[in-house]
């Protein structure tokens, strides 16, 4: 008899356990304006003004950007370990594989060209649209690529 009220509890766990999972609700960085995302990570420390060096405020600096047009990214396969580096024109698509990733738009920092890359971009693959956003080279999971096989990530504008 105790043998069966052990599997019995556990089947019972097992049924119930995703009943208590939590929703988990997230927006889509799409719907954030580029020049508001781009506000929102380059934030600098106010100076402190007299004894008030506790605070811990800061403010938000506003960057002017440029459109390059060609940009850099990289493609890795996760189940072969293979890395691909792409360099994509504005508005041009390449394939690797099933994969097919188009680079929109990339735009740079022009007080710092070399300092970081915001690539707009759309990879798909044979059941359609995998990714569709902007990509930040100085912070790429901050809107990542979710798939099972492949990690696809900007590293640059080209300028010239």
């Amino acid at each position: 008899m105790r043998s069966l009220t052990v599997p019995l509890i556990a089947s019972i766990l097992l049924t119930v356990a995703p009943l208590a999972a939590q929703e988990i609700v997230t927006t889509p960085i799409e719907d954030v304006p580029l020049d508001e995302l781009i506000g929102q990570l380059t934030t600098t420390p106010n100076e402190p003004q007299g004894d008030d060096y506790l605070s811990t405020s800061s403010e938000a600096v506003v960057q002017d950007v440029a459109t390059a047009t060609a940009g850099e990214l990289r493609i890795l396969d996760k189940l072969t370990g293979q890395v691909t580096d792409l360099s994509l024109e504005n508005g041009q698509t390449a394939r690797l594989g099933f994969l097919e990733v188009k680079l929109n738009e990339c735009r740079y920092p022009i007080d710092n060209p070399s300092g970081d890359a915001f690539a707009q971009i759309v990879v798909r693959d044979t059941d359609g649209t995998l990714f569709s956003g902007w990509m930040l080279a100085s912070a790429p999971a901050l809107n990542a690529m979710d798939h099972p096989r492949y990690d696809v990530w900007a590293l640059r504008c080209i300028t010239s």
